[in-house]
């Protein structure tokens, strides 16, 4: 292929040319986002049950729903939650890959056979199905100026005039509201109803009959008469809209033709939807919006489109009503893209240099350099062809694919002024005799070092996302950069280069030019005469080590004990803690706090945050589970430009805040980082379930989590751990006396419908409000609901048309319960979040706190969830990837020499880089995550090249008749320059990913650390250890000479002193 290049030099361009734009144009078309599908995909019910607690949801709906959930495709888990506000949400989380439309319809066909055995108040709400999970991609807050706009103003627009708009925007999954529209309430009056005999369904039946929509056909309709003139539509009664009319609807009509209406009884108002929720914007009231990805969609063009869409709707927004973005995920998303550019183009710049100061001319420097942005486009060509995004992997892939893909320019250039200087010829004719020479060697190395990157591809999991997109796009490049060594390199070594003198080696004694070039002249004669003089003790160190064989083996034996010890003390994660410019705050009180506590709390953590510098907004959210003890928040953080100081990260942030909070009396405030992957946990951290796995009962699950977080306590490894789960709290139970009842004519069913609708409130139709649908609630008043006594006030209507008071066949007593209760995986769970300690991974604290749970009782278990189920399936396939890598290694290079003994010299220099990469991960405190196995994966790749760059040529001149110990000493001397070379430009190429800071830092320290480490002992302990290893070998070994059988002589040693 190379000659037909190097004598068509404008065809070699063309494609270049075209492969550069191609990859151009791809890059206006692939997304842009952190992280691949690496979250796996989420398909959500949710159900409301007005009035009932979490325990009759629980019974009556989340139980009923979650057991026909059965015999559904790659379902990975299941979660739901059921409380007091009466909302019932199950999560099923599917395996990666998993198609998320497959598994909503299969969700919804399973949902049928539920369906009707829930309460007619649930489906009169209606069961939703939505793809996507419970993880909010941006929040935004709407605040007003007008101090006469209340919440529920706010709260109203939102849900009538922006939600439907907003979930039509395309990779929308879902949109919540944080706050309230409006709904007709009918308070009602206990007194007043037992005065004119009434019951709360007496009003319920009058609503249904006069609040509805009547369809009554036309006058004329057809069949007519024949000479039928007139056509028109009857408009009987239709849906009420305003409060004075449901005021005056007709409850009875008594025997003197008296009138009860509504208003007789009952107060109406247009008042808010749900009573609980509320939310603030620093201390200002209004409303919040959280918008949930659908999965498979890319989350910056969602968060691009919602935020046009909004900025297009904002002229219209009444009241001076303005929008504030409070979180938002998507810029760290777009500043660790930038970092990693930055630091692609470092590297470029960097490996230039390292080039130039070994190849010492502009001209050889410029054609490896050439090839980087063809390599590089043309991979965002693949990547595209692939389906794949422009995403922090595949920017990381890159970065380490351009120290791969100079060295194969490189090795085709150093050739080639070898053969120039050597042998005198032009540059055309050198360049047709050294590929000739290198073509075999280029494409068997590059073979090789994918074989490292491929075995990745074919993982599963979450981790399994990772390794692929991270191996495709490396593996590319490096197949692009064979492809360019082999047609344009050449092209460009046969029309750039100039022609030398036989027997002349520049810089090794010219005269040095005036002026400026002189400077560089005198340095670079300084520097081949210091490699020259080191190159020389370099070998006759060798020469003095391969005669202390055995010793060395001893030492080689000791490193590898040493990195067996270093790798098991090595602490694990899944992924790093990143700063992502935004935390979350979860407030608790204790259990039976009214909402004027909390939010006299919530003004104090506002308070609190105002003083904070570095944070720009607070967004408190208070109501969201049904209770009145807790509350939920975001805090947004000024631009990492600006928080450059360790004690402006936003885990230290955070860490300080939940210190200074605690002192807040009766408040549990945690400030947390989101997970470092939308979508695998709630928070940063480590997350479990603790679960009721023998039917032990609720209380005994109360128990076994307070001795768990009891136990947490003074363990030093963990630095917090809290229940997700709202604590119990005091409740009021009702008895009714059945025979009482009965005596008293009273019907069970007549009981049932007053306790529910005085005291829960019930949902009885809807009516428009400003041409929009809206619901009506009766409900109790606020003045007969608050003590334990008002209970006994409520009437019922006995057979004989009497009102009997409820303390006539009822009684109370005090009991405890949940508001909240969770089930996972079909059991009753508490769901547990927790941090590791400062310098402490969360692999080694998730440790911990498994031996803390092996001492729960018989019929508690537990189960990893989110992020913390990746990070031990990663663990668990890490040990398999690197062997499968190792094994796909030797059986490249046994193809390659035709020799099962001779890859051992290859692979046994794996460990040298392999503890490199382990020595630089721990000195700064990083952690096992799946980044270090990516740069460890990397390393074994390195630490194989550079093997086999003295392995190649002393097997050619052992071939060539030296003998072992003779090609060994001369390969040593003739590959030091070339392994020097490479390895500079790779390990340059890497440092800025180990140095970089601002957004998406952690990444970026995990992979260039572990690389740089790599890249620094397989070189400094390889070119030692590798002729002692080949030496060791061929001697031990009696190996076939993979040319024993070929017609052809062997080529001469020097053919290959410039390649691989």
């Amino acid at each position: 292929m190379a000659p037909f290049f190097i004598n068509r030099p404008i065809f070699a361009w063309v494609l270049a040319i075209v492969i550069m734009l191609a990859g151009g144009l791809s890059i206006f078309t692939l997304p842009l986002e952190q992280y691949p599908d690496i979250a796996p995909p989420n398909v959500t019910i949710g159900t409301t049950y007005t009035g009932a607690s979490a325990e009759t949801v629980e019974n009556s709906v989340t139980q009923v729903i979650e057991q026909q959930l059965k015999g559904i495709d790659n379902l990975l888990y299941m979660g739901s939650t059921s409380d007091a506000s009466g909302q019932s949400r199950t999560t099923l989380t599917f395996s990666p890959g998993t198609n998320i439309d497959v598994a909503q319809v299969q969700v919804q066909n399973k949902l049928q056979s539920a369906v009707n055995r829930l309460p007619e108040a649930v489906k009169s709400r209606g069961v939703f199905v939505n793809k996507g999970g419970n993880d909010y991609l941006t929040t935004y807050s709407f605040t007003s100026p007008d101090p006469n706009v209340s919440q529920v103003d706010v709260g109203d627009y939102l849900s009538t005039n922006l939600v439907d708009v907003i979930g039509r925007v395309d990779g929308v999954g879902d949109v919540r509201v944080f706050g309230t529209g409006y709904a007709m309430r009918i308070w009602m009056n206990p007194a007043l109803l037992q005065k004119f005999a009434l019951m709360p369904s007496d009003i319920i039946a009058a609503l249904n009959a006069q609040n509805a929509q009547v369809s009554a056909g036309q006058l004329g309709a057809l069949p007519a008469a024949p000479d039928q003139q007139l056509n028109a539509t009857i408009t009987a009664r239709t849906k009420l809209k305003t409060v004075d009319e449901f005021k005056n609807i007709l409850l009875k009509v008594a025997p003197d033709g008296s009138a009860v209406l509504i208003k007789d009884v009952a107060r109406v108002e247009l008042g808010a939807d749900n009573l609980s929720i509320t939310s603030r914007l620093n201390g200002k009231p209004g409303a919040g919006m959280g918008i949930v990805l659908a999965d498979g969609a890319n989350a910056t063009s969602v968060s691009d489109a919602v935020n046009a869409k909004l900025a297009e709707l904002q002229p219209f927004f009444p009241n001076g009503l303005t929008s504030f973005i409070s979180s938002d995920s998507t810029p760290f998303v777009r500043a660790s893209i930038k970092e990693v550019v930055v630091a692609l183009a470092e590297a470029i710049l960097l490996v230039v240099l390292v080039m130039f100061l070994f190849l010492q001319n502009l001209r050889a420097t410029l054609i490896p350099a050439i090839a980087v942005p063809v390599v590089l486009l043309g991979t965002m060509g693949v990547l595209s062809i692939a389906g794949y995004s422009i995403n922090t992997l595949t920017m990381f892939a890159l970065v380490l694919a351009i120290g791969l893909l100079v060295d194969d320019a490189i090795v085709v250039v150093e050739n080639v002024e070898r053969v120039m200087s050597e042998e005198g010829l032009s540059p055309k004719e050198a360049t047709r005799k050294s590929m000739a020479e290198i073509t075999p060697a280029l494409i068997g190395i590059a073979l090789t070092l994918s074989a490292v990157f491929i075995p990745m591809a074919f993982f599963g999991g979450s981790t399994g996302v990772i390794y692929r997109q991270f191996s495709i796009t490396i593996v590319s490049a490096m197949a692009l950069s064979v492809f360019v060594a082999l047609s344009l390199t050449p092209a460009l070594c046969a029309t750039l280069l100039q022609p030398v003198t036989k027997g002349h080696h520049p810089g090794h004694g010219d005269a040095p030019r005036r002026g400026l070039f002189g400077i560089s002249d005198r340095f670079f004669h300084w520097f081949n005469g210091q490699f020259d003089r080191n190159a020389s003790r370099y070998q006759g160190a060798v020469r003095h080590l391969l005669r202390s064989s055995k010793r060395m083996l001893l030492i080689f034996l000791l490193i590898c004990g040493g990195t067996a010890f270093l790798f098991s003390k090595l602490p694990t994660s899944f992924l790093p803690v990143e700063d992502q410019g935004y935390m979350r705050i979860q407030i608790s009180l204790p259990p039976g706090s009214t909402d004027a506590r909390l939010q006299s709390v919530m003004k104090e953590v506002q308070e609190y945050f105002a003083k904070q510098p570095d944070v720009i907004s607070f967004n408190s959210i208070t109501g969201l589970s049904g209770d009145q003890a807790s509350a939920r928040g975001f805090l947004r953080l000024k631009d990492w430009s600006e928080r450059k100081r360790p004690d402006q990260t936003a885990e230290a942030i955070a860490r300080k805040a939940t210190k200074d909070l605690t002192a807040l009396r009766d408040a549990r405030i945690f400030v947390t980082l989101p997970p470092a992957v939308r979508g695998l946990g709630s928070d940063s951290g480590f997350n479990f379930q603790l679960k009721d796995l023998s039917g032990v009962g609720h209380d005994a699950l109360v128990r076994a989590r307070d001795q768990v977080l009891d136990l947490a306590k003074g363990n030093p490894l963990i630095r917090t751990l809290r229940s997700n789960n709202l604590d119990d709290s005091s409740q009021l139970g009702v008895a009714i006396d059945d025979r009482k009842a009965a005596a008293l004519g009273v019907s069970t069913a007549n009981i049932n419908g007053v306790l529910s609708s005085a005291l829960g409130g019930t949902y009885v139709n809807d009516f428009l409000n400003d041409g929009r649908v809206k619901r009506v609630y009766v409900q109790g008043d606020a003045p007969y609901r608050m003590l334990p006594q008002d209970i006994g006030q409520w009437t019922v209507r006995n057979d004989k048309g009497e009102m009997v008071p409820f303390r006539a066949f009822s009684s109370t007593s005090w009991t405890y319960g949940a508001p909240q209760l969770q089930r996972y995986n079909g059991s009753p769970s508490y769901e547990f979040v927790g941090d590791a300690a400062a310098g402490v991974s969360s692999g080694t604290a998730m440790d911990a706190v498994e031996a803390l749970l092996k001492q729960l009782p018989t019929g508690i278990g537990y189960e990893w969830t989110g992020a913390s189920l990746q990070e031990r399936l990663s663990g668990a396939q890490a040990p398999l990837l690197y062997a499968v890598s190792v094994l796909f290694v030797f059986l490249c290079l046994a193809a390659l020499y035709e020799s099962w003994t001779v890859p051992l010299a290859v692979i046994l220099a794996v460990p040298l880089g392999v503890v490199g990469a382990l020595v630089f991960t721990g000195l700064r405190g990083l952690s096992n995550d799946v980044y270090f196995q990516v740069g460890l994966l990397t390393t074994v790749g390195l630490a194989s090249k550079n093997a086999i760059l003295i392995v190649e040529f002393a097997t050619q001149l052992q071939e060539a008749g030296r003998s072992v110990y003779d090609a060994t000493v001369e390969a040593v001397r003739l590959r030091l320059r070339p392994i020097l070379m490479t390895s500079m430009a790779f390990g340059f190429g890497v440092l800025p990913l180990a140095l970089g800071s601002g957004a998406g830092a952690g990444g970026r320290h995990a992979i260039g650390t572990a690389v740089l480490g790599g890249v620094i002992f397989s070189t400094s302990l390889g070119i030692f250890f590798v002729p002692i290893f080949f030496l060791v070998v061929r001697s031990w070994f009696a190996s076939r000479s993979r040319h024993e059988d070929d017609a052809a002589p062997p080529p001469k040693a020097p053919a290959l002193e410039g390649a691989v």
